[in-house]
């Protein structure tokens, strides 16, 4: 299981992304560019001392990720364009959890790319969540169904 930032924009959403991986035992992918570089304060600020315990990889590009993803890895995108809700996937252990980026989502390029796409439900009205409180729920769901949290056998 990974966890793939398409371009982020806000550094306390990567650091705070950083953190739920380094705390979970989930790899970090960031597909530049960046719309910070990456000593941003606000970064460190959001990941505390977990930056360091993070298995976190840059990619220089979207070419660049798809290039360096296993074989068996699906690519899971996570956008209020899908149709089906997060809870109702059967997730892999192999799988990549993509965010896009807060203030463009992702290119049509990208969505078509990826192997399968899920939605949060929301309230009417409602546009859209935070894209790190996104990625807890998703990943929480995903790490239930595979039983990949640390320690859950207990």
């Amino acid at each position: 299981m990974r966890i793939a930032l398409y371009q982020p924009d806000i550094p306390q959403n990567a650091g705070t992304l950083i953190r739920l991986g380094a705390g979970l035992g989930v790899a970090v992918d960031i597909i530049e560019p960046c719309g910070f570089v990456m000593t941003d304060r606000r970064l460190r600020r959001a990941g505390l001392d977990y930056l360091a315990a993070a298995t976190l990889m840059r990619h220089a590009s979207w070419s660049a990720f798809r290039a360096a993803l296993a074989p068996v890895a699906r690519l899971v995108l996570l956008t209020t364009q899908a149709e089906l809700p997060y809870f109702r996937f059967g997730f892999a252990a192999s799988d990549v959890l993509l965010l896009g980026r807060e203030t463009a989502a992702v290119p049509p390029d990208v969505h078509a790319a990826c192997a399968v796409r899920l939605k949060i439900p929301m309230r009417p009205g409602m546009r859209s969540l935070n894209v790190a409180v996104a990625g807890a729920m998703v990943l929480g769901e995903a790490l239930r169904q595979t039983a990949l949290f640390p320690g859950g056998s207990e």
